[in-house]
């Protein structure tokens, strides 16, 4: 198992698979997930002659259990941390979700250099949380009820989210699949529960427009119209907008955990996207 030390201590967990001198992918996982939500994408690139990343967040997975640094500047310095230790260059990074915000916090600041492309998938910029700039966000009574569930049950909310809205296996006519839902909630329990509880604000409350509005790669903006976790109308189309050059891709009723329920169409426009 690979781990890298940051400044302040943390252990932080990373897989980094394929060859040394193929152009590095980087993939940042969703909330309260780890690295191994990105294993269906990791093979899919690898099998392309990829080098392949994932790390687990702080207070995720398999990286330490901070006290604290569970907020979208520290998570970005992490990974910057991740690319300078593995002096990847010329990489491609891919988030979903939380994932997503923090691939843009980390692109707007990487050194010259760092990055070719980013990916943003169903991802939490420009802005979740409803405020005057923001009419169209959720009110934070959504993000007190997240907290009160995880709080009150931690193990029950894990098993309610994924079998609902994160794949949309409440929608009528769905095909669940318990594997998922199973993978979703033991990803969820390795990570550590105050993590949790604090990310909610980091991805919820953190304001992306600034970070969008300097990224000047090519970066793919990847949203279903179904998700009902980031909704659509708020985030991607926003987001592509804010981007010197971005581009939305919409996909009609998919959920917000796309990558694993409709990954058979989601990894050849990944692939597209970065050959392009």
């Amino acid at each position: 198992m690979s781990f890298f030390t940051t400044k302040d201590g943390t252990n932080i967990f990373y897989k980094d698979w394929g060859p040394r001198n193929a152009q590095p992918i980087v993939f940042h996982h969703g909330w309260p997930l780890s690295a191994d939500d990105w294993d269906t994408q990791m093979l899919f690139f690898l099998g392309k002659g990829y080098r392949v990343i994932a790390h687990d967040r702080r207070g995720h997975g398999r990286s330490s259990q901070t006290a604290g640094g569970h907020e979208m500047d520290t998570y970005a310095s992490d990974v910057a941390a991740l690319t300078d230790a593995l002096d990847l260059k010329d990489a491609v990074h891919i988030g979903h979700s939380t994932g997503g915000g923090e691939v843009a916090r980390y692109v707007a600041r990487a050194k010259p250099g760092r990055v070719a492309k980013a990916v943003l998938v169903s991802a939490v910029p420009p802005i979740m949380l409803k405020t005057a700039a923001n009419p169209g966000g959720l009110p934070m009574e959504v993000f007190d009820g997240i907290r009160a569930a995880l709080v009150a049950n931690r193990t029950q909310f894990f098993i309610d989210l994924p079998t609902g809205p994160f794949y949309g296996f409440n929608r009528p006519g769905a095909k669940v699949s318990q594997g998922l839902i199973d993978r979703w909630w033991l990803q969820g329990m390795m990570g550590a529960a105050n993590a949790h509880y604090e990310c909610i604000k980091a991805f919820s409350e953190t304001d992306f427009t600034e970070d969008l509005k300097k990224i000047d790669v090519p970066v793919l903006v990847m949203h279903g119209t179904d998700d009902q976790v980031v909704p659509y109308a708020n985030s991607g189309p926003l987001a592509a907008k804010l981007l010197k050059r971005g581009t939305l891709k919409s996909y009609e009723g998919y959920p917000h955990g796309m990558l694993s329920t409709h990954a058979d169409v989601i990894n050849p426009d990944l692939l597209a996207f970065v050959k392009s």
